[in-house]
């Protein structure tokens, strides 16, 4: 072999390890970014109640003006929405959400849809999704389920 195909090889052989490695740092910062926690802490708006294409329930369309909207602090929920109260626990694990049973007001409404929607899909709430730090999906067994937040921009007490 000449000393030519020689140093060819070489090259060769040292950019093959070289991308190796960066791919690898790139693999780790994707492990990285997949391990931290999603922060959904403070007030979000409920935005949408989603079961399937058909099957679904906007807050706002709703007879109330009120803003429907769920706080997380720490490791608590509490949902308000425009009749009753629902609260718990909740814990975060990379983008593995899980909503523990809580407490629920029971009042008589005469609009009970999101009350309703949320008894149904919240115990199927597996997985969360923020983007921008100003949305927030909420991801179901289904990948049609899913309740999407919209940030508060002051919160209501």
């Amino acid at each position: 072999m000449s000393l030519m195909g020689v140093a060819l090889l070489m090259a060769t052989a040292t950019g093959c390890s070289g991308n190796k490695e960066a791919k690898a740092v790139n693999a780790d910062n994707a492990v990285q970014t997949e391990v931290a926690n999603a922060d959904i802490r403070g007030q979000w708006y409920i935005e949408n109640i989603v079961f399937s294409d058909s099957d679904y329930v906007r807050p706002d369309e709703t007879s109330s003006s009120m803003k429907q909207y769920i706080v997380f602090k720490d490791s608590t929920y509490f949902i308000m929405t425009n009749c009753n109260s629902l609260s718990g626990s909740y814990t975060v694990k990379g983008d593995t959400i899980t909503l523990g049973d809580g407490a629920m007001t029971e009042m008589a409404c005469d609009d009970m849809r999101t009350e309703d929607a949320l008894r149904r899909i919240l115990p199927h709430i597996s997985t969360v999704d923020v983007q921008n730090d100003s949305v927030v999906r909420l991801n179901g067994s289904t990948p049609a389920e899913c309740i999407l937040l919209r940030k508060a921009k002051t919160e209501i007490k």
